[in-house]
């Protein structure tokens, strides 16, 4: 017992001692049994001539014992090279895995292990990288929301406290404007901080989605009815442009209503007055793609791989000062996915216009609507 608790805990040399011992216990056995045997055949080979060959048969033997003596120890000696080069190949890349995690438990996220080999190993490796690479972006996008959200509330603080600071000097008059400007700026805040609960809990996974099989045309409705105060007021023309029968979808009405929403604002926005925005519904394979499109600024080629990321703002959009978050976009891409669906960004550029897509699933054996 005293024998296996002392033996050596690290996996090369447990791998080093394995090998040994099966290269050992097969030279013994070889030799046990060929001292054994190679008498007795031979014995019975030369009947009858025991006493001619007795001579014979103990020098056979003492050959046959010192050859097999000799080969066995040079087996052990082979054996036991093998197994320490094929321990060290074998724990090598594992001792690089384990380094290469301790320095990324310590922030060190640009730790990569080398891949030597096409096997388990090398798989292992491989994955090891990848698990690098998705905790560096994960700590980099940690960071950049971090800076993202302090240049968000620092705009509007700034404009708290100069203001606050302006009326307790008595600098300014209190009056309706300057009262009406903190209370935007409030609002402001308190918009950007519900839109990032609501991001986060999107892209966790965790966001309470009612599917229910819902006409998409209804959803566009109770969208574009809610909008349309705003739209009349900066002169720019809503419709809805679609067929009167179209199958159900599976959605969360309210999520879709949100996501038509942000789309339909951001439109708005970026639509100056006499341009029209139009909201498209069109169904075909297993699912239905909803559309808004505008007449407004369009987008450079250029940006439209990042305008579905937090605060990605083109150029010197005016979205941050008519009250966008800057992370609308992302959330609505985000409760699509979430839904099942999937939604992209087009423009043929500048002063193009821009024209925003998602799809969500047909219901099964769904009537016309």
């Amino acid at each position: 017992m005293k024998w296996f608790r002392r033996q050596p805990r690290g996996l090369g040399a447990r791998l080093f001692v394995s090998h040994f011992l099966v290269a050992l216990v097969g030279a013994l056995t070889m030799l046990t049994a060929v001292i054994i045997a190679a008498p007795l055949v031979f014995g019975r080979l030369a009947g009858g001539m025991e006493a001619a060959m007795s001579s014979i048969i103990d020098a056979f033997g003492q050959t046959l014992l010192y050859s097999l003596l000799a080969a066995g120890l040079a087996a052990t000696l082979a054996a036991a090279v093998a197994s320490l080069l094929i321990s060290r190949r074998i724990v090598q890349p594992l001792r690089y895995v384990l380094s290469a995690t301790r320095r990324i438990a310590s922030g060190r996220y640009g730790e990569r292990v080398p891949i030597e080999d096409a096997d388990v190993i090398g798989e292992l490796s491989e994955s090891f990288n990848a698990m690098a690479r998705a905790l560096g972006e994960a700590e980099r996008r940690r960071v950049a929301v971090i800076s993202e959200v302090s240049h968000e509330l620092r705009t509007p603080l700034s404009t708290l406290q100069g203001y606050l600071e302006s009326l307790a000097g008595g600098a300014i008059e209190p009056s309706e404007e300057t009262f009406s400007l903190l209370y935007t700026e409030t609002e402001r805040m308190a918009r950007l901080v519900d839109d990032l609960k609501h991001l986060s809990r999107a892209e966790a996974g965790q966001l309470a989605l009612n599917i229910v099989s819902v006409s998409p045309l209804k959803m566009v409705e109770l969208a574009t009815e809610g909008m349309e105060p705003l739209f009349e007021e900066k002169g720019v023309e809503l419709g809805i442009a679609a067929r009167r029968k179209l199958p159900p979808v599976m959605a969360d009405p309210d999520r879709v209503v949100q996501v038509l929403t942000n789309l339909l604002s951001n439109a708005l926005r970026h639509t100056p007055g006499g341009g029209r925005v139009t909201v498209n519904i069109e169904a075909g394979g297993e699912e239905a793609t909803f559309e808004v499109s505008d007449t407004g600024e369009g987008v450079p080629p250029e940006h439209l791989p990042h305008l579905f990321e937090r605060f990605y703002r083109v150029g010197k959009s005016p979205s941050h000062q008519e009250g966008g978050s800057g992370v609308g976009l992302t959330i609505s891409k985000a409760l699509v996915e979430a839904m099942g669906g999937r939604m992209r960004a087009e423009s043929r550029g500048p002063g193009e216009g821009a024209a925003f897509s998602f799809t969500l699933p047909l219901s099964q054996g769904g009537i016309l609507m």
